[in-house]
């Protein structure tokens, strides 16, 4: 923990990209996907991204080790749909330990590496905990407003299945991540502090949540002030937002709540808004322009990427994030 705390005195930390639009570049078809082990799974397993540190372990660690190469301080683990509830998609929650386990473990492997050549800056390994696709403070029937799709236990117990995987593997840090309904997150925040318990260490959690439209709200309805107030008891190493919006329109959210916590402040904004066709369109330069001005403003501890951002991104993020020191609230420092 002293480690990661000590980075974060010193400098702005960069996270890293998108894994997803890694791996598009890929093409990866469903024989990739399933490999030789797999080759004869009952269930369509193409999309399944979390799979692909089992049956193509090599395409992960390339793109963990270009994300560091870009100047990335923490990668994220390809995790994102590592739970038993969003693998029940794949019928693969048999799988969900291994899943975790080899994604951290391969992150981590690249890490030590880039660590050991660069010992005056440590690279870290951000076990990445997404919001599952189902929702527990909202019905997904519009005709029985009552009805929830997953109890809070559900989460709690999936979630806490993830992260002992994930801490087994060698993640450095947790990061809860694109939180749309911050109940969902209370139950991986629970989890974490569960396994924490049992097993008596510590570990630093990050907790990025998504503000889903203009309206300035995540899915669930809150805004960012309170969404940081309702997690505020948990102690978290930092809050901020990720996904959903690009960097200019995530800006007034960040400016809600840099100057209300001495938690360090994260942002992973996408590539602009995606276009017709899906895809992200903002250039690096572009990108960075725009995120140059959380830099001028204070606003921020830790600066990455989501939806559409490459290596080429993060190198000009990290370029610009060399240029300025971290945020320190007014009113009190990093605890």
């Amino acid at each position: 923990m002293s480690n990661i705390q000590q980075a974060l005195k010193e400098r702005i930390l960069v996270l890293d990209g998108a894994m997803g639009t890694m791996l598009q570049a890929y093409k990866f078809t469903e024989d990739d996907f399933r490999g030789e082990r797999f080759k004869d799974y009952p269930t369509p397993l193409q999309g399944n991204n979390d799979l692909l540190s089992i049956t193509q372990p090599e395409a992960i660690k390339t793109i963990h080790a270009k994300y560091f190469e870009a100047g990335a301080d923490i990668v994220e683990t390809n995790t994102f749909s590592g739970t038993t509830i969003a693998m029940a998609d794949y019928q693969m929650e048999d799988l969900v330990y291994e899943l975790n386990y080899e994604s951290a473990k391969i992150a981590k492997e690249v890490a030590e590496a880039f660590t050991a050549k660069e010992p005056h800056k440590p690279r870290f390994v951000a076990g990445s905990i997404g919001p599952t696709n189902r929702t527990a403070s909202m019905s997904p029937d519009v005709n029985d407003p009552g009805y929830r799709a997953v109890t809070f236990d559900e989460l709690r117990i999936a979630y806490k299945q993830q992260v002992e995987a994930l801490m087994d593997g060698g993640a450095d840090i947790l990061l809860v991540e694109t939180v749309f309904d911050t109940l969902n997150a209370k139950a991986a925040l629970f989890a974490i502090e569960e396994v924490k318990e049992e097993r008596g260490i510590d570990i630093p959690v990050m907790l990025s949540g998504t503000i889903t439209d203009a309206s300035g709200r995540t899915l669930s309805g809150q805004t960012a002030e309170a969404f940081l107030i309702s997690v505020s008891h948990i102690p978290l190493l930092s809050i901020g937002f990720n996904c959903a919006l690009g960097a200019n329109l995530l800006q007034p959210h960040l400016e809600a709540i840099a100057n209300k916590t001495d938690f360090a402040i994260s942002a992973h904004p996408n590539a602009g808004l995606p276009n017709a066709f899906g895809e992200y369109d903002e250039s690096p330069e572009e990108m960075g322009e725009q995120i140059e001005e959380y830099l001028k403003k204070n606003l921020i501890n830790i600066i990455g990427g989501c939806c559409g951002t490459s290596p080429d991104h993060i190198s000009v993020i990290a370029k610009l994030a060399a240029k300025y020191k971290p945020r320190i609230p007014a009113e009190a420092g990093i605890s």
